[in-house]
């Protein structure tokens, strides 16, 4: 169990701002091994995420005026916030991604512009639409569902967003540029008892949610993140024939949409 938890905050490290310092990180430890290991702690980063992030979106509606705009300004500011809590890791992913998958060029090209650290057109379109569809969709489902619904699915589209990515790496092959690549160190990692973990973490979340919410859309919300996770797996390996860390960051971006999707629609259907 305390391995468990010093993998969980080897995880919260890399993937957010979130400093590990001092005697935590004394306890804490390091090694590849662990970091490696880390990678099935991914999904528990979205809970930290995702229930940040769901309580500066409730405070900012408990504080606003009662208006039509107060969740469009909390849904503006709550992802904001997450953007800045991991340091635009996944949005970065979504655009290099867009940029080297979005023209007619070649397996290598593709891998070459997705390493440029510029942002091109595609990338640009993706990242702003992809923020644009988050904000929108958060907004609608605080005015379909109230406050309470829309927190919980800041939380269960996190977690479930970052769990999509652990499939990536159990079924593909890494194929980024392996001295300097991010994901790297993450690639060889997940066994059955690393996703076994994700899931428990992902399960987890979940059960809290439905729990709170027992008549929430829950399963198309976790269908539309399956349907974003299918989408992104069958374009990584047919245009890269594997994944790159960039592709796993834009998986999670894309997975993340289509669970607020899937909520939103679920909604509609039950109205």
């Amino acid at each position: 169990m305390f391995l468990f938890f010093r993998h969980f905050f080897i995880a919260l490290q890399f993937f957010t701002r979130i400093p590990v310092t001092g005697r935590l990180a004394d306890w804490v430890g390091f090694s590849p091994a662990m970091l490696r290991a880390s990678a099935a702690h991914f999904p528990g980063v979205g809970w930290v995420v995702g229930g940040l992030s769901a309580a500066v979106f409730a405070g900012l509606l408990a504080l606003l005026p009662a208006s039509p705009a107060a969740p469009w300004v909390a849904a503006v500011l709550s992802t904001a916030f997450s953007v800045w809590l991991t340091g635009a890791f996944h949005e970065d992913g979504l655009a290099d991604t867009a940029d080297g998958l979005g023209g007619a060029v070649n397996r290598e090209r593709a891998l070459a512009i997705m390493k440029d650290s510029r942002i091109g057109s595609y990338g640009a379109v993706a990242l702003v639409l992809a923020l644009l569809c988050k904000v929108a969709l958060l907004a609608l489902l605080a005015q379909a569902g109230g406050l309470q619904l829309a927190s919980a699915a800041l939380l269960g589209a996190h977690v479930s967003s970052r769990l999509m990515p652990l499939f990536i790496i159990r079924t593909l092959p890494h194929v980024g540029d392996t001295p300097t690549s991010k994901s790297k160190p993450l690639a060889e990692s997940i066994g059955n008892a690393g996703l076994a973990a994700g899931l428990l973490w992902w399960a987890l979340a979940m059960a809290l949610v439905g729990w709170a919410l027992p008549g929430a859309p829950w399963p198309l919300a976790v269908l539309g993140a399956l349907l974003g996770l299918a989408w992104m797996w069958r374009l990584l390996r047919r245009r890269l024939q594997g994944f790159t860390g960039d592709g796993l960051g834009a998986t999670q971006q894309v997975c993340e949409v289509a669970f607020y999707l899937g909520m939103a629609l679920g909604l509609g259907w039950r109205a």
